[in-house]
């Protein structure tokens, strides 16, 4: 084989990923990935676009689409512009720009415990030590050696579902500016919410660390578009576009036209409403079946928004096994281990509640419960 780059010795697949070509068979009931429902998609019914947007395009993204998402996180209380937002292939591209940023081999990067486990695989690749975060008390170990970057999920976290407190969120933002550690917030599923839950972004309470806020709209309009953002402090924001202009020159200019489509619809509040109470409904349907199916031998908190349960099992048997025995009868499902930066075994399993029907939920969580039984 060729001299492959070092970096390759930490390159490895997406276990969610690789679950999803297993997840197109006939007959399969997928509670692995974190697919939206059909049903939430945003019906973009629209007229051709214009045909300028068939050319190339900046790197930041279209100006119309900048200052619609600039004018929104203004009102989320975050300092952000017009020309402090940039347009991402997806948000997963803004994890790789920050990695590329700021992490060299040896760099420690603070995360929860469970973490994104897509984004712990890119912060691995570029070669990241981790310490994991105390909500509590984030600043507790980081007097002597105060980590490069925190990478949190604050607002309906994955896997867990949970929602930081306002207590928290203070804490964490008061810590990066007392230790000048990077603020990485990621916030893909705030417009799903369910619950009260506080979900004012942690950004918005940082006063002079360096900081970076991404979005995305797989969530809420359609994943197949590939469409994100992030906005960033200003001393950050130039080299995050530079670091895009040698990744892919720019996104996508039709599906930027197409979500701007979206955020100026009259009917998109409305329609907001319709998709989280789908999700309501879905959530409580599963919440159900988990009930009557695992009630005595696992146990969970309903989430109060996102896609996710995060379900700790009794003991009866470690999630890789059940997952072994699951696939054979054409069950999927993360086990929690995927989710930790520190590794090790855990009793918990991630079941994604948005993709499946009732009728699916019902028999996927029921075979999960008789396997369980033995």
């Amino acid at each position: 084989m060729a001299r492959l780059s070092t970096r390759t010795g930490d390159l490895h697949a997406s276990p969610v990923r690789e679950m999803l070509s297993i997840a197109q068979r006939p007959g399969v009931i997928s509670f692995a990935g974190g697919l939206p429902s059909p049903e939430s998609f945003a019906g973009l019914d629209l007229p051709p676009p214009p045909r300028e947007l068939l050319q190339y395009g900046p790197t930041e993204g279209e100006p119309e689409l900048r200052a619609k998402i600039a004018g929104e996180l203004s009102a989320l209380g975050i300092d952000s512009a017009p020309d402090r937002v940039l347009i991402l292939s997806g948000s997963q591209q803004g994890i790789d720009l920050a990695a590329k940023l700021v992490v060299d081999p040896g760099a420690v990067v603070a995360v929860e415990s469970p973490a994104y486990l897509a984004a712990l695989q890119v912060f691995r690749f570029f070669g990241a030590r981790f310490e994991i975060l105390d909500r509590t008390d984030p600043a507790a170990t980081w007097d002597a050696a105060p980590p490069a970057m925190a990478y949190v999920t604050p607002t309906f976290q994955n896997p867990t579902g949970g929602c930081w407190s306002a207590t928290e969120r203070r804490a964490l933002a008061q810590a990066c500016d007392a230790h000048d550690v990077i603020l990485f917030e990621d916030d893909p599923y705030r417009d799903l919410v369910y619950e009260p839950c506080e979900r004012r972004p942690v950004c918005a309470e940082v006063k002079s660390a360096s900081w970076i806020y991404q979005g995305s709209f797989s969530k809420t309009v359609a994943p197949g578009l590939r469409l994100g953002f992030l906005t960033a402090s200003e001393d950050i924001f130039p080299l995050l576009v530079r670091l895009k202009q040698a990744a892919d020159l720019h996104t996508n200019r039709l599906s930027q036209w197409m979500v701007l489509q979206y955020l100026n619809d009259p009917d998109r509040a409305a329609r907001m409403e319709r998709v989280a109470a789908l999700y309501r409904e879905k959530r409580d349907v599963f919440d159900e079946a988990l009930t009557r199916h695992l009630g005595d031998l696992a146990t969970w908190t309903v989430p109060p928004g996102g896609l996710f349960f995060w379900v700790t099992l009794g003991g009866a048997m470690d999630p890789e096994t059940l997952l072994k025995k699951a696939l054979e009868r054409g069950v999927l499902f993360t086990p929690g281990s995927h989710f930790l930066a520190e590794g090790g075994a855990c009793p918990a399993i991630r079941l994604n509640f948005s993709l499946a029907t009732p009728e699916d939920a019902e028999r996927g969580l029921r075979t999960l419960g008789e396997i369980l039984r033995g």
